[in-house]
């Protein structure tokens, strides 16, 4: 069981800035800045590409408006918002989150080396990915 779990549980208390049926956001008790929100499905998912359609509308739906509301509090401007996959890709807690980051004036906030490559086969990579794709599911599929 994560910590994530457990505090949706009750077990373990949270400074709370959201909750819908859903979704919940709260303050992470290690910050990179002041305003760090997390915001986690209330389904249980360890990464994104395992979370159900409806989970993840959920979340899209309520994270422009907590990015909003972490800027408007802190003070602002600039965020980023960061969801991480899998131990090689820095996830620390297996149950799917995001990171809303304030960027503060004094540096503080979220620090990104980036190493780019060239992309050599773009047109067919493209076309495999489009390939992949499973179908959108029908509304009446995706309600049941």
């Amino acid at each position: 069981m994560t910590i994530f779990q457990k505090i949706l549980d009750g077990e373990i208390p949270c400074h709370k800035v959201y909750e819908d049926e859903h979704v919940l956001a709260f303050l992470d008790i290690y910050p990179l800045s002041r305003g760090h929100t997390l915001v986690i499905p209330k389904e249980p998912a360890e990464t994104l590409d395992q979370l159900s359609d409806e989970s993840a509308a959920a979340v899209g739906r309520v994270l422009p408006r907590l990015c909003r509301a972490v800027r408007k509090a802190t003070g602002t401007v600039d965020f980023n918002v960061l969801q991480n996959n899998g131990a090689p890709a820095h996830q620390a807690i297996g149950h799917v989150h995001f990171h809303i980051i304030p960027k503060e004036g004094d540096g503080s906030g979220l620090g990104i080396g980036w190493t780019t490559k060239s992309l050599d086969d773009g047109a067919a990579l493209a076309e495999k990915i489009a390939g992949c794709l499973e179908p959108r599911p029908r509304f009446e599929e995706s309600v049941s």
